[in-house]
């Protein structure tokens, strides 16, 4: 297939990669089968193969794949959210008088406690919303603070070439960033994973086997794009 045809090709087709990129899901729901041990290793290569600021690899992985650990650093996880609830769930009969209080850690902290966040603290905390869904295996991935430039935005390159090929392997995944509270104050998990300065907690990915079939593409919110070319300016959906 020469250049032409190629072209052609790819301007009627998506390839396999973007297939991959389109058409996965987060994964809440999995079968409690281990999955095997060398593809997670080569989901550790993809992650470890990521582009990063001056090639620092600014990160650790630490996988568990025992799921006493798992169940225990969740309680970990509700037992903070339960903390958390008390002192900003002002939407309770006669806590009303908790929202200015909300409303400042919201200010202190408006990504933590994006309304989405917010309401997930209290759907944990009551065990409504589970934490990483029975995945048998989790990653963990630490941010080296000495890092290049961005080494949060280093990290999340590396986890989503592991999402991906986790995905192109048959693979369910889900991003966990709730964990952070196993990592954080009194009784953090920091200590059990031996994890020191200068590595800190940045985000986890659950992976298993998928209870029946959610890949698929969905209908996504379009941004408007700026497109700037031969001297002219448009906006492209």
């Amino acid at each position: 297939m020469d250049k032409t045809e190629r072209l052609e090709w790819l301007n009627n087709n998506r390839t396999e990669t973007e297939e991959i990129i389109l058409r996965r899901r987060s994964v809440r729901l999995y079968k409690k089968e281990q999955v095997p041990e060398f593809m997670i290793k080569r989901i550790l290569e993809t992650g470890r193969y990521a582009p990063s600021a001056g090639n620092y690899q600014p990160w650790k992985f630490v996988v568990v794949r025992d799921g006493k650990i798992i169940d225990q650093l969740t309680d970990t996880v509700i037992d903070k959210c339960k903390s958390l609830k008390k002192i900003i769930d002002y939407r309770r009969p006669g806590f009303g008088w908790l929202r200015p209080i909300a409303n400042l850690l919201i200010r202190l902290k408006s990504n933590e406690l994006h309304p989405a966040p917010f309401g997930a603290i209290s759907m944990i905390a009551d065990g409504t919303l589970g934490l990483y869904h029975g995945a048998p295996t989790v990653i963990f991935i630490f941010k080296d603070v000495r890092g290049v430039s961005n080494p949060d935005l280093d990290c999340g390159i590396a986890g989503q070439n592991m999402v991906l090929a986790a995905h192109s392997l048959g693979l369910g995944t889900c991003w966990v960033g709730f964990a952070k509270l196993a990592f954080e104050g009194k009784n953090n998990w920091n200590d059990f994973f031996k994890i020191k300065y200068p590595y800190k907690f940045i985000s986890s990915i659950g992976i298993g086997w998928c209870k029946g079939d959610p890949d698929g593409m969905i209908p996504r919110q379009t941004h408007a794009i700026d497109w700037y070319e031969d001297n002219e300016s448009k906006t492209i959906f």
